[in-house]
């Protein structure tokens, strides 16, 4: 039987591994120490020695050559969350050593906010909630696009757009979309018409952004394409701060208070403490809540015993991830 450890943060250990997970692993490998942290094992690295799996998550330690070196026999690590970029080194790909992500199972709560908001602003909610908890009453319910045959404009096409996209099909709305690797097939399966990001901007009652942040797409939104986006349109980032021009996005809200953003990512996050992303009125501030929490990331342990399963029948494990494959990762 494989020899095995978890190895994360502990609040992250208690949510992502409940009892029946942790009893579905523990039937298959053999745990031979307490749950570990990135700390637990710097301070002892002998713990590492008979590892051949990990099963971890959020707080995973980096796998640098002193880690290396203390995990001989480690072969595969099981991770229960999102992005391995902090933590998968150089080091650790020349050794071989394979690594599964929750990412897609990690997608399904961004979807599902995403989808809340989409629809929430085509009804200019936050505007009107705001409005009547100023005046104090009902102001003249005007400007809404509806969710009939307005526009929703993605960015990027990966797996959360295109989930996003996918599930948006069941309304009665236009879906536009930027993605240049994205191939004219894959749009029409999908009912999206590609088009510039320009035009995406200008015509979209809604935008949502889902872009991974890479050297190239930091900055790629722009003050310019904000401020070219309709009367009364709505913005939505669930994908990372750093790909808008914040300072120029700030200086567009205060010029159009006609445009909502909703912000479930900032850069940095938080904001700083006198960002005017606090106190803008048309700005709607959530702390990166749109991944799983609570007892959503039993998903995400599920996820990594269905890859424990897979990889014990020596078959494909579905959501590995390649060193080419984390250069385009968030």
């Amino acid at each position: 039987m494989l020899k095995g450890l978890y190895l994360l943060n502990t609040d992250a250990y208690d949510l992502v591994y409940g009892v029946p997970e942790r009893e579905e692993i523990g039937g298959r490998v053999q745990i031979y120490a307490e749950q570990q942290t990135a700390e637990s094992v710097k301070e002892s690295a002998d713990v590492l020695h008979d590892a051949d799996v990990i099963f971890s998550g959020w707080g995973m330690a980096k796998m640098d050559e002193d880690f290396l070196a203390a995990a001989p026999n480690l072969k595969v690590v099981f991770y229960g969350a999102g992005s391995i970029k902090y933590f998968v080194t150089d080091a650790s790909w020349d050794r071989g050593i394979r690594v599964t992500s929750a990412w897609a199972a990690n997608a399904e709560p961004v979807v599902e906010y995403t989808l809340s908001q989409i629809l929430f602003c085509l009804k200019r909610g936050w505007y009107f909630a705001r409005e009547v908890r100023q005046q104090k009453g009902y102001p003249p319910r005007e400007g809404v696009p509806g969710a009939y045959g307005s526009t929703v404009g993605i960015v990027s096409l990966g797996m959360i757009g295109s989930k996003v996209a996918h599930i948006l099909q069941q309304f009665d709305l236009r879906v536009i979309a930027y993605d240049p690797f994205t191939s004219p097939e894959k749009a029409a399966a999908l009912n999206v018409e590609l088009c510039s990001l320009e035009d995406l901007f200008r015509q979209a009652d809604v935008v949502s952004l889902h872009t991974p942040w890479l050297k190239e797409t930091e900055g790629m939104i722009t003050g310019d394409l904000i401020s070219s986006m309709k009367e009364n349109a709505s913005l939505i980032n669930t994908a990372r701060g750093a790909i808008v021009q914040e300072d120029e996005m700030i200086d567009v809200l205060r010029e159009r208070p006609d445009l909502q953003a909703v912000l479930d990512v900032t850069y940095p996050e938080p904001p700083e403490p006198d960002s005017p992303l606090y106190t803008l009125p048309n700005v709607a501030l959530t702390p990166h809540i749109a991944g799983a929490m609570g007892e959503e990331c039993r998903r995400l342990g599920q996820a990594m015993v269905a890859e424990l399963k897979r990889y014990l029948k020596d078959e494909p494990m579905k959501w590995e991830l390649t060193e080419d494959d984390v250069k385009t990762m968030a």
